[in-house]
């Protein structure tokens, strides 16, 4: 059988005899003022306010808060996206400190990996 390797985002070591130990897990959580906040949560309240048509929620690292939430976003077809009235709803949706730090516009769709998912690299 060939050998077949898989990206899990899991940090394993190897022994002498070529056996995998399990490390840790790549985290998906934000870290932010003392709160661990899913990029999803942020996300769901994004796809309902109807303004964007995707988004994606990730960290970005801040002094102050440890990291920063930090949306990137695609506009409706033909539509410009206001990334102010976006910020409003989130306030209004969402406790202060999952609230994200800057909205990121971009044109098109958003990049995927080979699995279909969105690429957070």
């Amino acid at each position: 059988m060939p050998e077949m390797a898989v990206w899990s985002g899991d940090t394993v070591r190897t022994d002498e005899e070529g056996f995998l130990y399990f490390v840790s897990r790549r985290d998906d959580m934000i870290k932010t003022s003392g709160y661990r906040v899913s990029p999803t949560e942020v996300e769901e309240v994004i796809y309902a306010t109807g303004l964007g048509r995707r988004g994606r929620g990730a960290r970005h690292s801040a002094p102050v808060l440890g990291q920063a939430i930090v949306v990137v976003a695609t506009a409706r077809d033909g539509v410009r996206l206001d990334t102010e009235a976006l910020l409003t709803q989130c306030r209004q949706k969402l406790p202060a400190f999952m609230v994200p730090a800057r909205v990121t516009v971009r044109e098109g769709s958003l990049p995927r990996n080979p699995n279909g998912k969105i690429d957070e690299s």
